[in-house]
């Protein structure tokens, strides 16, 4: 137990020391709180820079505020979840490339404990950085556009960390046998072919961690849906990367 704390104290200070407790919170924010301002100015700022005729402008309606929260998840899903697998992807690799992890190993830690560190750090670095993000949009959205049902955000919103929490799971056991940008790539590839095959065959992947992204938007939408075969498999699919990862650390398998 000491050495978990030990690994999870040097992770947190290695993020720090990398602004990355600054600079990827502060992305989220940016695309929390963008959306539902550019929303709200959205008409004006079609009358400034488009010749169209307010014939047009009258006929644009503002999207209700559950819209504009959808909206935000869908700027996370793209920008947002690219940022987080970017910023994890060498937190194994490079440190076994450069000689770092041997250095762990050396001083006893398990490598189970190496990896549950390394897992707790990038899920607090998930978590602080997407709900300040949502908080952010929430606020504005309700101040520009109309009152929220604020169960509904949370609810919608810890299905979205999940689904983040699990695509960004993927990246310790790929990157104990790749290098970081290929771990990265095929993380996000992951995400994107079980995003897919979710929406073309939904009643044969109802059970897939792929539909989570809908299913916190439709609960935004709707206030419902049913997430817990996705959610369990998201789990459990967490938990394997990180027995997965810590297995391949032991055995030393990565290159170079």
């Amino acid at each position: 137990m000491n050495g978990l704390w030990i690994c999870y104290k040097k992770e947190m200070l290695d993020m720090i020391r990398s602004y990355k407790f600054i600079w990827i919170p502060a992305v989220f924010l940016i695309l929390g709180i963008t959306q539902p301002i550019s929303t709200y100015y959205l008409p004006e700022i079609l009358s400034m820079s488009a010749n169209l005729p307010e014939e047009a402008l009258a006929l644009f309606q503002k999207p209700s505020s559950g819209e504009v929260v959808i909206q935000t998840l869908n700027q996370y899903s793209m920008i947002g979840l690219l940022v987080l697998v970017l910023a994890g992807m060498n937190i194994v690799a490079g440190e076994r490339l450069s000689g770092t992890g041997e250095l762990l190993l050396a001083r006893a830690i398990s490598p189970a404990s190496i990896i549950v560190a390394k897992w707790g750090a990038l899920m607090t670095l998930l978590v602080i950085s997407f709900w300040l993000g949502l908080a952010g949009s929430a606020y504005y959205t309700a101040e520009l556009i109309g009152p929220l049902e604020w169960s509904r955000v949370a609810v919608s919103g810890g299905i979205y960390t999940i689904w983040l929490a699990w695509i960004l799971s993927l990246v310790l056991p790929l990157g104990t046998v790749l290098r970081g940008p290929a771990a990265a790539f095929i993380s996000l590839g992951i995400a994107a072919l079980s995003s897919m095959l979710s929406g073309f065959f939904p009643s044969q992947m109802n059970w897939s961690p792929g539909r989570l992204s809908s299913l916190a938007a439709e609960w935004i939408a709707v206030g419902s849906g049913i997430a817990y075969l996705p959610v369990l498999s998201a789990i459990l699919i967490m938990i394997l990367s990180v027995v997965a990862a810590a297995s391949l650390l032991r055995k030393n398998t990565i290159p170079g």
